[in-house]
């Protein structure tokens, strides 16, 4: 079970509200409170005119708040040292969390490139990994938002869980080289109704069934010098494609 707290067997996982150990029981908790929250994170994030971190914290907090009590606080708060890994991905170091997903809401808020490449937003989202638990359901509603105003939709209850997700991991270890865009294309959509977003996301195939954050793994402290030659060479791999900024258009 990934315990970065370190206090399963006193306070449950990920030190919940109800002090759950259950992994079924927890999913269902989970689900109850993102779907009780979701209608009112996309009420927010619709009168915001310009999407910023705080946004997203705010968005997890929506949707948790019910769950944990750190709901809307991100790794570099809650587990400050610690490496984070899910598989072969290694998430940005807690320090860089707020700098790539700003980065990600950079390119999604531009709206020809969110229309022409959501799956590239998608993969910097996911890469910040802002959150210990929540972050996929919490990326979902944010990406859904993004897509609206850029003119497009997302058919996700199309698309396949694991071949999604393997699309994903390979975008967050080549970001840049159309991987995930390659996926997501049949399945793009026009826009649809802003007071359908809360219903299309929840009707997402997975959400509901997801694993819980126990697939993650707790590498160790991320002063440790392995792990620092390893976010030192991701980041300058990421470097390389951010050579050129992206415009922001209005």
């Amino acid at each position: 079970m990934f315990d970065p707290f370190g206090d399963f067997e006193t306070r449950g996982y990920l030190r919940n509200l109800f002090g759950e150990k259950d992994p079924e029981i927890i999913r269902h908790l989970e689900h109850s409170s993102f779907v009780e929250g979701v209608e009112e994170a996309f009420r927010h994030l619709s009168i915001i005119v310009h999407l910023s971190y705080r946004e997203v914290l705010e968005t997890h907090k929506t949707l948790f708040k019910d769950m944990y009590p750190w709901a809307g606080q991100d790794r570099l708060q809650t587990a400050p040292d610690i490496a984070v890994s899910k598989g072969s991905v290694l998430f940005v170091h807690p320090k860089d969390i707020q700098t790539a997903i700003e980065y990600a809401l950079q390119l999604g808020q531009d709206k020809a490139f969110m229309e022409d490449k959501p799956g590239e937003v998608m993969g910097y989202l996911a890469y910040g990994h802002p959150f210990l638990d929540g972050n996929g359901r919490t990326i979902m509603v944010i990406h859904t938002e993004l897509a609206q105003r850029a003119g497009i939709s997302i058919d996700w209850g199309a698309t396949n869980k694991e071949q999604y997700l393997t699309a994903l991991t390979y975008e967050i270890d080549q970001p840049g080289k159309g991987i995930l865009d390659v996926y997501l294309k049949p399945f793009l959509r026009t826009a649809i109704g802003s007071g359908q977003l809360a219903r299309h996301v929840v009707k997402t195939k997975g959400l509901e069934g997801d694993q819980l954050a126990d697939d993650n793994k707790v590498l160790g402290k991320v002063t440790d010098p392995a792990l620092q030659a390893r976010y030192k060479e991701q980041e300058q791999q990421r470097a390389e494609y951010k050579k050129q900024p992206k415009p922001l258009t209005p």
